[in-house]
């Protein structure tokens, strides 16, 4: 299913058009993977644009990553894996994102105890594991509400 909000991520999120949104955070948006193998697959990606994390300044560079690991957090509160993964790339997507997966015991141990990127490109694809904003919703507004409520509590 192409979204015509990949197109421009952030933009769409800055008028409110991007339905994977979660949330605002101080250094940008937390929205949902569009995959959903490993349940609550999230990303947090920078706003205002930039290409990588060494273009931040480095209150800014604080800012990115403590919002990485409050969405981390959630994650964990709600979903209830074993771990969080947190990956930072840069090679396809020209924006400055951070990847949060939750990993999971019911894993196969070859994937739990690697990279998720060593899933069979079926995981990424097929239409059984895509993010849909109906079935999705629930799960993006539990973690909505856990990060805002650490977000609201001593939060920058």
């Amino acid at each position: 299913m192409k979204h015509n909000f990949l197109s421009d991520p952030i933009g769409f999120a800055d008028r409110g058009e991007n339905p994977t949104v979660i949330t605002k955070m101080k250094s940008g948006y937390a929205v949902i993977g569009l995959t959903q193998f490993l349940p609550g697959y999230c990303l947090l990606i920078r706003a205002p644009k930039v290409n990588e994390l060494t273009d931040l300044e480095y209150g800014d560079r604080n800012d990115f990553l403590l919002d990485m690991s409050l969405l981390g957090d959630a994650l964990k509160e709600v979903c209830k894996p074993m771990r969080i993964n947190y990956s930072i790339y840069g090679n396809e997507a020209p924006f400055l994102h951070a990847h949060v997966f939750p990993r999971y015991e019911w894993e196969p141990e070859y994937n739990r105890r690697n990279p998720v990127w060593t899933y069979p490109e079926s995981n990424w694809t097929d239409d059984q594991y895509q993010w849909n904003e109906a079935t999705h919703r629930g799960l993006m507004l539990d973690i909505k509400k856990v990060l805002e409520k650490r977000m609201s509590s001593g939060y920058g």
